[in-house]
């Protein structure tokens, strides 16, 4: 019988991937992974009711303990607390402080779930690993999943080729949500009815800007209009604003309804502009760099997505030194520094890149960094 090691997250998704192993005949072995400790890192600083507070890892810890008990299975538990912070959360922050828009959940897969996860999966003598991601493998490829509405390919663009070798993705064929939730209440798991985990994996559904004052010190400064260079407001700080964003900014009494163009680190401005169709949010190239193929071949003509959920673009790859590429498209909105640009061919998810550089009419656009 063949093991497998099933990250269990405390999540319906990753407690329904242990079921269908397990009926499938693999003997099943959970991991949970503790990637974050509030206490340590100081998110609460400040809160009255920190005495009492129970950390949402340690709930999902909880969980995760209650499903492999009802499942018959072991648990073990593993502290990535240093790898995370070395890996993801330092990354995290020196985007930030660029004034980029970085996706850490893409970090993680990198260097935790299919890095150090795997390491230890390997001292549990494991065949393979499993996690709870929509996405499938086949012939040793990445592909989205069935249910394309909860794919996650795009967050497992850097995972390297090596990196996806013996790796299993239970929920690949899954019909749709519904379906997971229905097998969880069909073996009665406290994750059944669960809510959805949001926002950034260590941060969760916790105030962002609250958050990054432990780490990062507000810097306010002007927000201006790039047409008329009018000043409309004051932004609280550039780290919390993104290329696109329309929420947020408090600025009333305007023609229509505004939105982040552009962003100037020396200067400390938030460019905006009138309009969500406004010339100054599109862009018809970019540059890549931290390129990752889970492939063989190098595509120069494929579909690429720049931001998770965003519909898929025809676009041309032209590499250049220094494992740079240079993607053209045509007329793109809010493509932003530091998100990741994934490229496909069909259901295959190729692999993909951080951008770099903005640009439009083969110039570098100067509202964005």
């Amino acid at each position: 019988m063949k093991r497998v090691v099933v990250g269990i997250s405390g999540g319906v998704d990753s407690s329904v991937a242990a079921i269908l192993l397990k009926e499938q005949g693999y003997e099943v072995i959970g991991l949970f992974m503790r990637n974050w400790d509030s206490t340590i890192n100081n998110d609460f600083l400040g809160n009255p009711n920190l005495n009492n507070y129970i950390c949402p890892q340690e709930e999902d810890y909880n969980d995760a303990k209650a499903v492999c008990e009802k499942l018959n299975i072991p648990l073990y538990r593993v502290d990535f607390i240093k790898e995370y912070w070395d890996e993801v959360f330092t990354y995290f922050l020196d985007e930030l402080k660029k004034g980029r828009t970085p996706n850490p959940d893409i970090m993680c897969n990198k260097y935790i779930k299919f890095d150090s996860f795997v390491k230890e999966a390997k001292k549990l003598n494991a065949d393979y690993i499993a996690t709870g991601h929509y996405a499938k493998i086949e012939n040793g490829r990445l592909m989205r999943s069935h249910e394309k509405n909860k794919d996650q390919t795009y967050f497992l663009s850097q995972v390297s080729k090596k990196q996806l070798q013996n790796v299993l993705f239970p929920l690949g064929d899954i019909k749709d949500k519904s379906e997971v939730r229905a097998i969880a209440s069909k073996y009665g798991l406290v994750t059944a009815k669960k809510k959805d985990s949001t926002g950034i994996c260590f941060i969760g559904e916790r105030n962002f800007r609250q958050f990054l004052t432990n780490y990062l010190s507000n810097q306010p400064g002007d927000i201006v209009n790039i047409e008329t260079n009018e000043v409309l407001g004051q932004h609280t700080g550039l780290m919390y604003y993104t290329i696109g964003q329309r929420k947020g900014l408090d600025i009333g009494g305007t023609s229509d309804k505004l939105f982040v163009v552009g962003k100037d680190l020396k200067k400390n401005i938030l460019y905006v502009a009138l309009g969500e169709d406004n010339e100054y949010l599109y862009s018809d190239s970019a540059i890549l760099e931290d390129i990752n193929f889970n492939c063989d071949e190098r595509p120069t003509n494929c579909t690429a997505k720049f931001r998770y959920r965003a519909p898929d673009v025809n676009v041309t790859l032209t590499y250049l030194d220094n494992n740079e590429i240079l993607v053209t498209y045509k007329d793109v909105k809010a493509v932003t520094p530091g998100q990741a640009c994934v490229f496909y061919d069909g259901e295959y998810c190729l692999g993909g890149g951080i951008v770099k550089e903005v640009r439009k009419d083969n110039k570098k656009l100067w509202y964005l960094l």
